[in-house]
């Protein structure tokens, strides 16, 4: 079965695609900030995750006739912020580092503990992460893209990218820990 997706901004894309300005305003105000913090997860730097916003808002308004709505436009677009997020990253020169021949354990499921940390704590915590970590991470948890689809976006291993979560994940917990946040 095929998954459908219901664009309720389409109108608004049409009217992208004809050039109005005002079109592409409303667009920008309903996604800018969703987008902000999708690029802000990434790249970890205030001034960065701006310039990404733009250049992916510049990007998808220039591409706009390429959008054939087989998704809604909200994701099509995160897809841009997050390639472009990832570039910024690559331009930093962050490191994967790839341990393809050693054998990862499995991964267990969270401790309900851990779900009740404290939201802020988590986020200074992440923001601390390396960038390779900090990437990795985030695509899993908050934009739910699988080991496969994070090898393929970050040009790595499936392998890379599960180790450098399972290595996030335990560095994040000593960073919860060092700051006396209870797991």
């Amino acid at each position: 079965m095929e998954t459908a997706y219901i664009d309720k901004h389409v109108s608004l894309v049409n009217e992208c695609r004809a050039g109005s300005r005002k079109a592409q305003f409303e667009l920008y105000k309903l996604y800018a900030g969703a987008m902000y913090n999708v690029a802000l997860r990434i790249v970890n730097d205030d001034a960065e995750a701006e310039d990404v916003l733009q250049e992916a808002f510049l990007d998808a308004f220039n591409r706009i006739a390429d959008f054939r709505q087989e998704t809604t436009f909200g994701l099509w677009l995160k897809q841009i912020v997050i390639n472009r997020a990832i570039n910024y990253l690559r331009k930093r020169k962050a490191e994967f580092v790839s341990i393809d021949e050693v054998d990862v354990a499995e991964e267990t499921a969270p401790d309900p503990e851990e779900t009740a940390l404290k939201v802020e704590a988590i986020k200074a915590a992440v923001a601390e992460l390396p960038d390779g970590y900090r990437v990795v991470l985030t695509l899993y948890l908050f934009e739910g893209y699988d080991h496969e689809e994070i090898a393929h976006i970050l040009k790595i291993t499936e392998n890379t990218s599960r180790s450098q979560y399972m290595r996030a994940k335990r560095k994040l917990n000593s960073l919860l820990e060092m700051k006396g946040v209870a797991r």
